[in-house]
């Protein structure tokens, strides 16, 4: 299945799904590679989205040297349009007080869509919910009126979302749950590993959703799930 396809085929699937389906492409569970606390989705109605990470630091709290301001703005905008896409930006906030200026908006969202980025994850802010793009997922920490002296500290270096650790060009994976990162080595392996998963999973909640279920038919059901291979 070349890129394209598999991008799609996983977007079917909510984050909690991809996690579950990591851990059998990886062999056991597993406590890093995904974000650890609670986030606000912009668009919590749309599907997930799937794509390579462009990474981004920010900051808002000092006062920006506007030639310097512009010149990192087209720095980074530069490096998301000549990339492998689709693309989500992983955005860290490195202020002693994250969020305290938004990035995201009306006219960043707006850009970022147009250079072929379906969306982003921030431990930073957002705001114009009502006026971001609407096929533009935006997953943040919070919410802030003000963009205050947001702006571009550093691009293409690894970053750290709320417990996210991500590179530049890894497969990120996000919804109104979080995101989670897909090493390439397993991005081949997920499409079947989600089906396993779901066949065994499928014993299961037929059981407990069927007549007469009780302590006895859902043991006899965990092991005939076990069995499935």
């Amino acid at each position: 299945m070349d890129i394209t396809g598999l991008f799609d085929h996983i977007r079917k699937f909510d984050t909690p799904t991809i996690v579950n389906a990591l851990e059998i492409a990886r062999g056991g569970r597993f406590t890093h590679g995904f974000t650890r606390q609670t986030m606000i989705a912009a668009f919590p109605k749309l599907p997930p989205i799937v794509g390579f990470a462009k990474t981004v630091t920010i900051r808002s709290s000092t006062p920006f040297d506007t030639v310097q301001r512009r010149k990192m703005q087209f720095e980074y905008y530069e490096y998301l349009a000549k990339t492998e896409h689709p693309t989500i930006a992983v955005v860290q906030d490195v202020d002693s007080q994250p969020g305290l200026g938004a990035f995201w908006g009306e006219v960043n969202t707006h850009i970022h869509f147009g250079l072929g980025c379906v969306g982003a994850v921030t431990n930073g802010s957002m705001r114009d919910l009502d006026a971001m793009h609407p096929k533009f997922q935006c997953i943040a920490a919070s919410l802030s009126p003000s963009h205050a002296w947001v702006q571009v500290v550093d691009v293409a270096k690894p970053v750290d979302v709320l417990g996210l650790a991500v590179a530049d060009g890894d497969a990120v994976h996000a919804d109104m749950h979080g995101a989670v990162v897909i090493p390439r080595d397993l991005l081949d392996k997920l499409p079947a590993a989600i089906d396993l998963m779901a066949r065994r999973e499928k014993v299961i909640l037929d059981a407990a959703k069927a007549p007469g279920f009780n302590y006895a038919k859902l043991r006899d059901a965990l092991a005939a799930s076990d069995q499935i291979k």
